[in-house]
């Protein structure tokens, strides 16, 4: 796992400095890159796990509305 981010890290540094044209040594690139890569995984984890809570909660919210609807129609409906 830690290979993996150094790998990501060490990409996303080179293409970083690359694309807002920063001239920097290959230590502080892949350093730069790692830290990077770590701070955005955490952030975007939290980010899509507030939005899977979220979620669920609309989810159930839908699930109660249908189930109401359903109520209505079919058992006050035979009244």
């Amino acid at each position: 796992m830690i290979l993996y981010w150094l790998i990501l890290g060490t990409a996303a540094g080179f293409l970083g400095t690359k694309l807002l044209d920063i001239k920097l040594g290959i230590p502080q690139t892949i350093a730069l890159g790692v830290i990077g890569a770590l701070l955005g995984g955490l952030v975007l984890r939290v980010f899509l796990s507030v939005l899977g809570m979220a979620a669920g909660f609309i989810g159930a919210l839908l699930g109660v509305l249908v189930l109401i609807l359903g109520y209505k129609y079919f058992i006050e409906g035979r009244k």
